[in-house]
């Protein structure tokens, strides 16, 4: 599929996702919303990938939030009604795309970019990269699936803080928060950095990937332990049959036997 917004690159099991949008600080509009929905539909039907990434142009911007001139066309309450519906369905697209995916913070993620990169499974960010909640001083609240997984991932108490006083959050901050799971140094360059961190994602098997992913999108969306149970011992199966499972098993018993 050719896309306006998005650049998009398939190599070795990485979905590459580039929000390519940077004089407008990569702000998301609906179009911008719906390539990124479509691109991820696609890839949940191919059995290649291992891991999924999204980047914003340029190093300011991650995303920036909502497109406001869109915006201001918009003042119903069956706009706004529009607006969230169509916004949540494209971002629950990426929360359960069947492999992991990781938001690679390049720079700021605003308002709707913040509620992007926490529909995403990880966050990696550079070291001038920072997260702000900043729908309150627009006198609005989350609506695209943000404001539940920002309190799922950091607690009720932290997830107020940020809503009300809308904190630019920096990379050292959000790493202590459990908003990003690891941040670039100050002097290392953030693509070549993001390559590296992302290559372990990469060697997983693309059904492994898939197993684990299940996993953290059942504990998300509130299945039952029971059903988690199962869950694991369906994908133990599924694993364990397959041909790479004793490829790298017959590896590993040749080095410690040899």
């Amino acid at each position: 599929m050719a896309y306006q917004y998005l650049e998009v690159r398939v190599a070795d099991g990485l979905l590459d996702v580039l929000i390519n949008r940077p004089e407008k600080r990569n702000a998301l509009s609906q179009d911008v919303l719906a390539e990124l929905g479509q691109c991820f539909r696609d890839a949940a039907a191919r059995e290649d990938l291992s891991v999924a990434r999204i980047r914003g142009a340029g190093d300011r911007c991650f995303a920036a939030g909502g497109d406001l001139a869109e915006f201001d066309r918009m003042r119903s309450r069956d706009d706004a009604a529009r607006i969230a519906t169509h916004s949540s369905a494209c971002l629950d697209a990426i929360r359960h795309c069947p492999v992991p995916v990781v938001a690679c913070l390049n720079g700021d993620a605003l308002g709707g970019g913040a509620e992007l990169a926490v529909a995403c499974d990880v966050r990696i960010a550079a070291a001038h990269a920072r997260i702000a909640f900043v729908q309150g001083t627009m006198c609005i609240a989350p609506a695209w699936g943000g404001g539940s997984d920002l309190v799922r991932l950091v607690g009720g108490a932290q997830a107020l803080r940020l809503l009300c006083r809308a904190d630019f959050v920096g990379a050292g901050e959000a790493e202590s928060l459990g908003l990003v799971q690891a941040r670039c140094g100050a002097g290392d360059e953030f693509g070549a950095w993001s390559d590296a961190w992302l290559q372990p994602f990469q060697a997983r098997k693309p059904q492994v990937a898939r197993a684990f992913k299940a996993l953290t999108r059942a504990m998300a969306d509130g299945v039952s332990p029971a059903a988690r149970r199962e869950l694991e011992v369906a994908n133990l199966i599924e694993t364990w049959c397959h041909d790479d499972h004793w490829q790298a098993h017959d590896q590993v018993l040749k080095r410690i036997t040899s």
